[in-house]
């Protein structure tokens, strides 16, 4: 009669894993002997005990093995793709300057779009430090006339006079272009229907170069929004009887006549004023970096501000404002837009309201 079979003794959980070979623990000349493979970094007791705090597991089979080194693989490359970018790019692109610190406020609800909506709202400062210069280019503080303690300090407005630089014909963004020509489109439709003798006298098609040289001699950028508007239109003339059209009672001034009407202005008021030699460019009567933009021909002014952008006016008594109408108007495109919204739906901007009067625009204040 056979033997029956020694019988193996059940595993429990003090049992030890993994058991004990049967034909005994290789020694490590048998191991070198026959070219066993060294056991895994994920089946070693020390990484079990270091990253799962607990006794040796069972290795793992093959198939999981491939996984985990494949990922890890994957992995590694995505660090090394991404490290590589950031220093390709730091060459490509060193110092960049950080995001303009002007805070804009929110869109004007009219100005709404659903292609443009606030499309020169977060319009950022183009131009570098400001720098003051005075007649022939010499550092303006040289001119800055004392003042006693506490007293107002007059100096030179830096901005009234620039640098002189070559004319330089900057590229238009056509998204730009293509919003501002949208609201000229809306304009000129109602013009030509409601006022058509006002629509005969918008200014031709202007030229870049013409733009180029201007804000060469102003020693300013003109934003994109009032670039494009002028290739469309290059301001407005008198015809006759009918007055010029413009925005919010003023005429619209040409690429000329804002270069002259600023010369102007500043010869007029050439200098800044402000207790301790500080002085708000936005709040003086007249200030370089202004952009005249219409005329009421009574001496008050349309202006933008060619740092921030927004629109405002200066008048003949001394006061320069940002609120034209009683509201906020963040830009050229915005007043383009809120002039055809009020235009065809019988609305206002602020207490400015637009209507045809025997085929004439006319701007009522409400």
């Amino acid at each position: 009669m056979a033997s029956d079979p020694p019988s193996i003794p059940a595993r429990t959980e003090k049992s030890q894993w993994p058991p004990a070979p049967i034909l005994g623990t290789p020694t490590a000349e048998d191991l070198q002997r026959y070219g066993a493979e060294k056991p895994s970094l994920f089946d070693r007791a020390e990484f079990t005990r270091f990253f799962e705090g607990g006794e040796p597991r069972e290795p793992l089979d093959d198939a999981t093995r491939r996984r985990l080194t494949r990922w890890g693989i994957a992995g590694l490359a995505i660090l090394v793709l991404a490290l590589g970018t950031q220093a390709l790019e730091s060459v490509a692109f060193p110092g960049h300057p950080p995001p303009s610190e002007v805070e804009f406020g929110p869109c004007l609800e009219s100005t709404s779009d659903s292609r443009t909506d606030c499309l020169f709202a977060g319009n950022e400062q183009e131009y570098g430090n400001e720098q003051e210069y005075g007649p022939g280019g010499v550092d303006a503080s040289e001119y800055q006339q004392p003042a006693e303690s506490g007293e107002a300090q007059v100096r030179l407005d830096a901005d009234c006079r620039p640098v002189g630089t070559a004319p330089r014909v900057r590229k238009l963004d056509a998204k730009v272009k293509r919003a501002v020509d949208r609201q000229w489109q809306r304009i000129e439709d109602w013009l030509k229907t409601n006022a058509p003798r006002s629509y005969r006298t918008l200014g031709k098609k202007g030229d870049a170069d013409s733009i180029a040289a201007a804000e060469a001699y102003m020693g300013v950028r003109f934003p994109d929004d009032l670039r494009a508007s002028l290739l469309r239109h290059d301001g407005a003339v008198f015809l006759e009887d009918t007055w010029a059209f413009g925005f919010l009672g003023n005429s619209n001034l040409s690429v000329r006549e804002m270069r002259d009407t600023w010369r102007e202005l500043c010869d007029i008021d050439g200098e800044e004023q402000g207790d301790g030699g500080f002085s708000d460019p936005r709040s003086e009567w007249w200030d370089g970096r202004m952009l005249p933009v219409g005329a009421d021909g009574m001496g008050d002014h349309l202006v933008i501000d060619s740092a921030r952008k927004d629109i405002g006016g200066t008048d003949h008594e001394g006061t320069m404002d940002f609120t034209p109408g009683g509201i906020r108007i963040r830009s050229f495109y915005a007043l383009l837009k809120t002039t055809a919204d009020a235009m065809e739906k019988g609305g206002s901007i602020g207490y400015w309201k637009p209507k045809a009067v025997d085929g004439e625009l006319d701007w009522d204040v409400l």
